[in-house]
């Protein structure tokens, strides 16, 4: 039996809500599944607004516009993300200024953040990797006595927390991601979480297309018009609908993931005691992860290429991650590191993905925590 690295699910009304929102008539944006996946986003991560949009790139997209870049202004991130963090804001003309990583969580080394600011520096952009939280009481204090503003990208943390505060909902703004890949999925899918109230009627205007249209909708003007720059930022009803489905269920869903992260570190704890490989690290106190993903970093990048092999010739798919962005053509083209990228060199080379998703149970753990224990004859 073959093991796919992800694997798409329903878990409950998802066909359901989909078919009753094509018999009420309404399948463009801002239907009643829509709103009701704002109201529990609202309620359950905290923040002020949330809006659902077509993908996580495109709140991030919405971010960048609502940070008023200029060309030139330079926002401060890991080089260790997906391209859409840094894309977002090229679009506007900025520099993404790539900081080292921790070894510990994967994550911005906040030390690192506070150097690389400069008089150009306009915002910072935290990226929770794997859901486990960055040290944000260290960057939003950064933000506060340089007048930048944090946009979180919480692609990979919903429902993750920070002393006791969601992902996303700690920043000025903040992005998810509702991704096939995620946790909590629509197919494709995001939102944008705003945490600060004066950027809340420009965001509803930047996704309306630049338009009043929401204004206009809820009789506040007498009729709607182009009053700024934006795009078509909204997802469709069906989106919508069959992210209500999972919302609903989205702690189960979590719950599911952290004990398959559990029995995997539980299954590999013996070769992580032999030096073999390491597992990753326990978060922080007060960080409490989602099990978005469950990784393993090996001795080299030619110990990686061989485990992938093995574990493929198994029928077990397994991958690496990212490339960093600073070695990337378009990030030299774009963006500057602020200075060495050693923790990021060394881990995107012996990073390694094991399989996670809803519809993995425990023994297709077991079974692939066997495979990686024999690849070093254990």
């Amino acid at each position: 039996m073959k093991i796919p690295f992800n694997k798409p699910f329903t878990i409950g009304a998802e066909l359901e809500n989909i078919a009753a929102a094509v018999r009420e008539g309404h399948l463009a944006g801002d239907g009643r599944f829509t709103r009701q996946c704002h109201r529990w986003l609202e309620q359950n991560l905290g923040a002020k607004r949330a809006l659902l949009t077509h993908s996580c790139t495109a709140a991030l997209e919405m971010a960048a516009i609502l940070c008023d870049l200029q060309p030139g202004d330079e926002v401060i991130m890991p080089s260790f993300t997906f391209v859409s963090t840094a894309n977002a804001f090229v679009l506007r003309g900025a520099v993404p200024v790539f900081v080292d990583i921790r070894p510990d969580t994967l994550n911005l080394d906040e030390k690192l953040a506070a150097k690389a600011v400069t008089p150009r520096t306009r915002a910072i952009v935290p990226v929770h990797y794997a859901g486990v939280a960055c040290e944000m009481d260290a960057l939003m204090a950064l933000a506060r006595a340089r007048d930048l503003v944090v946009v979180e990208d919480a692609a990979q943390g919903v429902l993750a927390e920070y002393k006791g505060r969601k992902l996303g909902a700690i920043g000025h703004l903040g992005c998810l991601s509702f991704h096939e890949t995620k946790n909590v999925i629509s197919g494709e899918g995001g939102a944008l979480l705003i945490n600060d109230e004066r950027f809340v009627a420009r965001a509803e205007i930047i996704r309306e297309k630049g338009t009043n249209r929401a204004q206009f909708f809820r009789g506040e003007v007498d009729k709607y018009t182009w009053v700024d720059i934006g795009s078509s930022f909204l997802p469709s009803e069906v989106i919508g609908a069959f992210l209500w489905a999972q919302l609903e269920r989205a702690g189960e869903i979590n719950a599911r993931r952290v004990g398959l992260c559990a029995t995997y570190r539980e299954e590999l704890a013996a070769l992580e005691a032999g030096g073999l490989l390491r597992l990753p690290q326990a978060p922080p106190a007060g960080v409490t992860g989602n099990g978005h993903m469950f990784y393993v970093l090996l001795p080299d990048p030619a110990a990686r290429a061989r485990l992938i092999a093995h574990l493929k010739s198994l029928g077990i798919h397994s991958v690496f991650h990212y490339v960093p962005l600073h070695s990337s053509p378009a990030g030299r083209k774009f963006g500057r590191a602020a200075g060495p990228m050693t923790v990021t060199d060394d881990i995107s080379g012996r990073l390694l993905r094991l399989p996670l998703y809803y519809g993995l149970d425990e023994a297709d753990a077991r079974r692939i925590a066997a495979a990686v224990r024999a690849f070093f004859g254990r």
